[in-house]
């Protein structure tokens, strides 16, 4: 697991139109990236829809907000549609940057062993070094504690 004072890992993966997005991208700004299960499941969506209301309120602070998951570009893009989601969202199809982070366990579902994700968020400052790192967060209210943890930041 990931903790403050670790460097970011690198990650490249595309949003929900087909853009690769970086890492690199953010240096000098606060990055917010959050990880969650699944698009259009009741938690992910009310996590997804407060991030997005506090979308003006995070780039006054400084900071972007990116939402990942393993669904695909085309199922995000459908999911940003349809609730109105202002964050980009990034598909990790590979796992490759959930693999990264840290944020997939083992979870025995129907008797079988399988990779979960884990809620989880970090706080990245301008330097590309985790300030917080936030594992098995609660969805409803959790996109305000982050923004406060923003804020601290400056």
């Amino acid at each position: 697991m990931l903790k403050p004072g670790d460097p970011a890992p690198d990650f490249s993966n595309p949003d929900a139109d087909m853009n690769i997005v970086e890492l690199s991208q953010f240096r000098g700004k606060i990055l917010v990236l959050y990880f969650y299960v699944r698009d259009d499941t009741p938690g992910c969506t009310a996590e997804a829809i407060e991030f997005s209301e506090l979308e003006d309120a995070f780039s006054k602070a400084g900071a972007s907000v990116l939402g990942v998951s393993r669904d695909d570009c085309i199922r995000h893009g459908e999911f940003r549609d349809k609730h109105g989601i202002g964050v980009r969202l990034l598909a990790d199809k590979e796992q490759d940057t959930s693999t990264a982070y840290g944020v997939l366990q083992d979870k025995e579902v129907d008797g079988v062993m399988r990779k979960s994700m884990v809620r989880s968020t970090f706080v990245i400052d301008k330097q590309g070094v985790i300030r917080h790192a936030l594992y098995g967060v609660s969805s409803r209210g959790h996109a305000a504690e982050v923004l406060q943890l923003v804020r601290e930041l400056k």
